[in-house]
């Protein structure tokens, strides 16, 4: 066995728990985070006991995010990966959109990653280990009908390269990881203009890269200490051209999400 600690927030479905499964499959020591990570049921993972321990987490909650590696220190005495991977999304135009979705958006997003990472900190530079934080490619371009979505990922970028820049001599791994569309329940439970969830995915999930596809991507890029990861072809593309070409890459992107189901967008 690994003796070694990664925490996942996020960690009841879609990628948190496709890279939850391949760190415990890997000898690592994993901690499972999320709101309702006490609901689900775990006995596919049982076998890797007791290497391994449930939480439930509500990162937007900063109490909950100090009672998480409180937890995880006085478990298994150190942590050597913190994957920063809750989010929620949101699917609605700015002029229709309630600003408590967008604080809601926020307060997941990006406050949820300062804060785990805040308290885990000073455990991560005594194992000189790994932040990683799972964004998106709708940190590197604004998506429209997105724009509390888009917002958070900004945000949580300039988090991670000033993260990065005050640990170049302390030995700490940054790592930004941006999946693109991964096929998970991200979409389903996404935020519309009030709030409510919408409920269905208005994309086609089978064409999408899978969540374990996606998990082993990640814990490759931590094994080599990468700076930075963008999957998919689309995703590279589009961060890639919309250095040079900003406009027309505005354009292919509102053209493509004014094609899903019941888009926002005329």
């Amino acid at each position: 066995m690994i003796d070694k600690v990664v925490v996942i927030t996020g960690a009841s479905s879609g990628i948190g728990w496709a890279t939850a499964i391949k760190y415990l499959s890997e000898g690592y020591k994993v901690v499972l985070s999320s709101r309702t990570i006490e609901q689900k049921d775990l006995s596919s993972i049982k076998h890797y006991e007791p290497n391994y321990f449930a939480l439930n987490t509500d990162v937007s909650i900063e109490s909950s995010c100090k009672n998480l590696i409180s937890k995880t220190i006085e478990r298994f005495g150190r942590i050597d990966i913190l994957i920063n991977n809750a989010g929620i999304s949101m699917r609605a135009l700015f002029s229709d959109t309630e600003i408590d979705v967008i604080r809601r958006l926020m307060d997941v997003n990006f406050w949820g990653a300062v804060y785990c990472t805040k308290f885990a900190l000073t455990y991560l530079l005594d194992t000189k280990g790994s932040v990683v934080v799972v964004s998106s490619i709708a940190g590197f371009k604004g998506l429209p009908a997105r724009v509390g979505y888009s917002a958070s990922k900004y945000a949580l970028h300039g988090f991670v390269d000033v993260l990065r820049n005050e640990n170049l001599k302390t030995g700490l791994h940054v790592m930004l990881f941006a999946p693109g569309f991964t096929s998970s329940n991200i979409r389903n439970s996404a935020l519309l203009e009030d709030g409510s969830p919408q409920g269905k995915s208005p994309r086609v999930e089978e064409k999408m890269m899978s969540a374990e596809e996606v998990s082993n991507y990640l814990y490759s890029g931590v094994v080599k200490r990468k700076r930075q990861i963008i999957l998919t072809p689309v995703g590279k593309a589009t961060v890639f051209l919309n250095k040079f070409f900003p406009k027309f890459v505005d354009n292919k992107v509102y053209q493509g999400l004014a094609k899903e189901a019941d888009s926002p967008l005329k």
